[in-house]
């Protein structure tokens, strides 16, 4: 019984030994050849470019399914059909095909001279004098009858604000709203951030309850033609109307003006790429390490290859997949489960993250950290003299222990420079609010991104294989993987211990 004893002490040490040996060797696996071997074929130029919904974003996802169900990784996502790699949803891209205002036969586009913000298409050109409303007060609604009207109003705010007005004049009963902007600052500022997030660009099939408010915002140029007045008479009325005066403002009639609108919506199937490493003992806790596998596309005949960005993430993802797989083979799987995720539409909006979050696989309660890797493979200007360094985003913002434990397993088996220049909360880059895990934090999930800061060749065709750093590229990626480790298999799981204020 003395000698058990005794021994039990030097035998829980060469266990710990044995446990550390067996997470340095599966990170060993983890190789720059293997890396580049991934590389090459997702940042080729057959792939032209990962655009989301496109031909080479397809063979991507096709490749990666084929490395998680090679590699021995469960398939995930509950279909008719049985388990599947894939997590489906759609998309949509909604053309302005024929949308415009006519007044006194001066024709006017949508995103050039006017923005219609909002998302239903017209059954027919609408033809109306609009009522002028002043500012839109609860007030002003009550003195001008406006049930059954098309109205203008002017609005010195944001978009927030023109929103709510809008909202306030259809709950009085208007039809359709325009809304004009205190100056053509503000208009053009608007202008220019419909373009960004209007026609053309991909989001997700827009819901009925989304199109209760839709309306129009014109400029003060515009709104001054339609009221067929001066600017000065418009300016008398808008001050008069605040002191309860409204007979300079029910004198001013408006010109009768066609308008139409009418998107062309075109359907576009994607998906996100998911594998699991069921755990043993704490299997019902998930840790899930993503990447986004989509890229710009083309331009014109140039190929965005996109291997910085995010073809150095995705690899990383694979290999990591395969060691925890091996592990798993090995008798050595996780305590945790291990989810490595690719996902698509990140450049369009951290689309396929918005996606997997509004529709988890497995409830976001359980999920008890997410590990995303969003551009690994380079080295930034200011850290050419020393290359040996990573960026670290988010990790002290929901829990104190996922930044103590990061820094424990660098120090412990990387020894990289973290860099958190781009953690702080005045960051003006706001990179925390711009990568996949931003949707996680979002819904309370403690997030780490790993970033290696921008380049000259960010978005651009230029950003190809033989620029990246695989050595530096093999140091990260097991660096991530031993966090994934420890996060798996620590017996205290990763818990929320700050409070975040929302920020979009």
């Amino acid at each position: 019984m003395k000698k058990i004893l005794l021994s039990f002490p030097l035998m829980f040490i060469v266990s710990l030994v044995y446990a550390q040996d067996v997470s340095v060797n599966y990170a060993n696996s983890i190789t720059s050849d293997d890396l580049k071997s991934h590389l090459e074929i997702l940042a080729s130029d057959a792939l032209e470019g990962r655009e989301t919904g496109e031909r080479g974003q397809k063979m991507a996802a096709a490749y990666i399914k084929h490395q998680f169900r090679t590699d021995g990784l469960e398939p995930l996502v509950a279909t008719e059909c049985g388990a599947s790699y894939l997590q489906t949803f759609d998309l949509v891209t909604m053309n302005m095909a024929n949308s415009w205002i006519k007044v006194d036969e001066k024709s006017y586009t949508n995103f050039k001279d006017f923005i219609y913000a909002g998302t239903n298409s017209f059954k027919a050109p609408q033809k109306s004098k609009l009522v002028f409303v002043g500012e839109g007060s609860a007030a002003d609604f009550n003195a001008i009858p406006i049930k059954g009207k098309n109205v203008l109003l002017y609005c010195d705010g944001d978009q927030a604000d023109r929103d709510k007005v809008a909202k306030a004049a259809k709950n009085a009963g208007a039809i359709h709203v325009f809304i004009v902007p205190d100056t053509e600052a503000k208009f053009k500022e608007a202008l220019g951030k419909y373009k960004l997030y209007g026609s053309g660009r991909l989001r997700f099939p827009i819901k009925e309850e989304e199109l209760s408010s839709p309306y129009f915002v014109i400029s003060p140029t515009m709104g001054v033609e339609i009221l067929n007045t001066k600017e000065d008479k418009v300016q008398s009325a808008l001050e008069k109307s605040k002191h309860g005066k409204y007979a300079s403002l029910i004198k001013i009639k408006s010109q009768e003006i066609t308008f139409n609108i009418h998107y062309d919506v075109n359907h576009i199937p994607t998906e996100n790429v998911l594998g699991i490493i069921p755990g043993t003992d704490k299997k019902d806790e998930y840790i899930i390490v993503t990447a986004h596998y989509d890229h710009i596309g083309k331009d014109g005949d140039e190929i965005n290859n996109g291997a910085d960005d995010d073809g150095s993430g995705t690899s990383a993802v694979l290999e990591m997949a395969q060691a925890f797989a091996h592990a798993k083979a090995d008798g050595h799987g996780p305590r945790r489960s291990v989810i490595f995720m690719t996902v698509s539409g990140e450049e369009k909006g951290l689309l396929g993250s918005n996606y997997y979050v509004t529709h988890p696989v497995i409830p976001l309660e359980s999920t008890i950290t997410n590990l995303n890797i969003d551009m690994i493979g380079r080295i930034d200007p200011a850290h050419e003299s020393n290359p040996n360094y990573v960026y670290l985003i988010g990790s002290d913002k929901l829990s104190t222990t996922l930044h103590k434990v990061s820094k424990q397993i660098n120090a412990k088996y990387s020894g990289l420079e973290l860099d958190y220049t781009y953690n702080a909360d005045n960051d003006p880059n706001r990179f925390y609010y711009r990568s996949d895990h931003y949707n996680f934090a979002k819904n309370n999930i403690p997030v780490i991104f790993y970033f290696n800061g921008t380049h000259a060749d960010y978005h651009k065709p230029t950003d190809t294989v033989e620029k990246i750093d695989f050595e530096l590229l093999e140091k990260r990626t097991r660096l991530i993987f031993h966090t994934a480790w420890e996060i798996a298999n620590r017996e205290g799981r990763i818990t929320v211990d700050v409070i975040q204020e929302k920020s979009n």
